[in-house]
């Protein structure tokens, strides 16, 4: 049993065969996963889409992307879309210094609502960082010392330093297709220094399908192919490495319902 804790089922490529590519991911063992919110404006629809299935939840926020067009000036809005059963996240949030396409002050207090709201709901906080990684410990270790909330780095694909850092935090890491790339000697690395305990794996479809799908549409199935190469790197079999996966998502999100075994 996996569980593809972030992907996103409501972005073109997937939307428009939705009841297959849940099938699909069913057959290939995925048996849970989490559709991530990026706009306020598309929760309606996100929301909509997990609670027509039983074995998909969601988040709520906005990414740091969309953060000029969709600013946040309190965690009220997010509190109050939290309440519904099937939200089991606050996110995605974070910093993208890579791309800019919002300005940075505005992406780093969008930010710091969405800890704000995951402090007040006790629900994790889904984190994207990228050429971010001092601003984006900084925040979290500030917000953390106001008072303390769950969460992971989503996509991990950055440095050691990160990893340890968020670790020490108490946040999970989350492994997206990118392991499985020839040239990402330097994540698998990094990876090194996470404990199995704290572990999690995700695709990001629509985006970054792993080895041998690359070139492909991602889709929940394929962290199929991510939890073989992490098991691999780990030194563990391929179903000691699901079992992990899954009970750290269940542990991290804590209000999911784990599925029957028979499911």
């Amino acid at each position: 049993m996996l569980v593809d804790s972030h992907c996103h089922l409501d972005f073109p490529g997937l939307v428009e065969d939705i009841d297959q590519v849940l099938a699909r991911a069913v057959d290939a063992g995925v048996v849970v996963m989490q559709t991530i919110c990026t706009r306020l404006t598309k929760f309606p629809d996100v929301l909509a889409l997990a609670q027509a299935h039983d074995n998909l939840y969601c988040s709520v926020g906005v990414h740091p992307h969309n953060v000029d067009s969709e600013p946040l000036a309190t965690p009220e809005i997010l509190v109050d879309h939290a309440r519904a059963d099937a939200v089991i996240g606050i996110g995605e949030t974070g910093l993208d210094y890579f791309y800019d396409h919002a300005p940075r002050e505005r992406q780093r207090e969008s930010f710091r609502v969405h800890a704000s709201a995951a402090r007040e709901t006790g629900l994790p906080l889904i984190v994207h960082t990228r050429d971010a990684d001092d601003d984006t410990i900084d925040i979290l270790s500030h917000e953390m010392a106001i008072g303390p909330f769950k969460g992971l780095i989503h996509c991990f694909s950055t440095s050691r330093e990160l990893a340890e850092r968020s670790l020490e935090l108490g946040f999970y890491i989350s492994v997206a297709g990118i392991v499985t790339f020839k040239k990402a000697e330097a994540l698998r690395e990094a990876l090194g220094a996470v404990p199995l305990e704290r572990l999690l794996v995700e695709t990001d479809s629509p985006y970054l399908a792993p080895v041998p799908m690359r070139g492909k549409t991602n889709e929940p199935a394929y962290v199929v192919h991510t939890a073989a190469c992490l098991a691999e790197l780990k030194g563990v079999t391929p179903e000691a490495l699901a079992q992990a996966t899954t009970d750290n998502f269940f542990t991290l999100f804590g209000k999911a319902r784990r599925p029957d075994r028979g499911a």
